[in-house]
């Protein structure tokens, strides 16, 4: 897969076995994405050589915020053991189908790509020259379903210019949801200037990585769209507690984590996302982004 952060064509991550004092067995899973701003799969596994055959409770809630991933697949596997994950019902959910970039997107047809009233797509931009990305964009729209809703996403590879340009073509266009992180994260003030400036809506991504993260752009004053990657992101309780407590626009995305992380980041998109499929007119009707065909086969 391409993205402005290059070719991804190996998902590495660690899948953690954890047996209680009673023979009761969980599991959780370590994915991490060190260029969003994890720690890498060699910290982590170092971290989990570090416990030796022991781990504890305490030693979990004490996992440093500099681990994130491990955070997330620790804890996970201790709601586990409390019977707090529920298998999630997949089919009940609203999926964002992630294109295939470049010109290869228009090779295909999307008529029925998506059995949604209001289907919705992700196509990734950044990656070519910004000319050649918008001839092909106004292409894309109309080979979508007239109905059909897309997210632009930059993965922060824009300038302020392109930013400019993507707005200037996206203006007033109702199927664009939203252009997503358009400008690294250390752009922060300019991503907040253009917002303000035009209609379609922004999402913060790379910028919002982690809990700690997401509370600083929450306090700087950012109220559009939150994308957030809960394998990454830290504890899921302390993801819960705070999305609980603020009224966010958040759409839960995924990283290619295998069905035993997937399914705890399924029920927090359920529980705090704003996935309510019931009215397809609802302000905040939001597509999980958690449609991995066909890009990872094997999980």
């Amino acid at each position: 897969m391409r993205t402005s952060h290059g070719v991804w064509k190996v998902r590495e991550g660690i899948i953690i076995t954890l047996r209680n004092s009673e023979g009761k067995i969980a599991q959780g899973e370590i994915a991490p994405i060190p260029w969003f701003g994890s720690e890498d799969t060699a910290e982590a596994a170092q971290f989990c050589q570090q416990q030796g055959n022991t781990i504890t409770s305490e030693i979990i809630t004490k996992i440093p915020t500099t681990l994130p991933a491990c955070q997330f697949g620790f804890e996970s596997a201790l709601l586990s053991f409390n019977q707090e994950i529920k298998k999630v019902d997949e089919n009940s959910l609203n999926y964002c189908y992630l294109l295939p970039t470049g010109k290869q997107v228009l090779e295909q047809e999307y008529q029925l790509k998506n059995k949604s009233s209001n289907p919705t797509f992700k196509w990734k931009i950044g990656i070519d020259e910004t000319i050649q990305e918008i001839a092909i964009f106004k292409k894309l729209l109309v080979k979508l379903p007239h109905n059909a809703r897309l997210r632009l996403d930059a993965n922060g590879g824009l300038t302020i210019k392109q930013a400019q340009a993507w707005l200037e073509v996206t203006e007033n266009n109702k199927m664009i949801e939203f252009i997503e992180q358009p400008l690294p994260p250390s752009n922060f003030q300019e991503m907040m200037v253009l917002q303000e400036t035009y209609s379609t809506s922004l999402a913060l991504d790379e910028s919002v990585a982690t809990i700690s993260q997401l509370k600083d752009c929450y306090e700087k004053g950012w109220r559009d769209v939150f994308v957030i990657k809960s394998a990454i992101a830290g504890f899921p309780s302390h993801l819960r507690q705070f999305c609980q407590q603020h009224d966010l626009d958040l759409v839960f995305s995924s990283v290619f984590e295998t069905s035993i992380g997937r399914q705890v980041a399924l029920q927090l998109a359920l529980e705090l996302g704003n996935c309510d499929l019931g009215s397809a007119e609802a302000l905040r009707d939001r597509a999980v982004g958690f449609s991995l065909d066909p890009w990872f086969s094997n999980y």
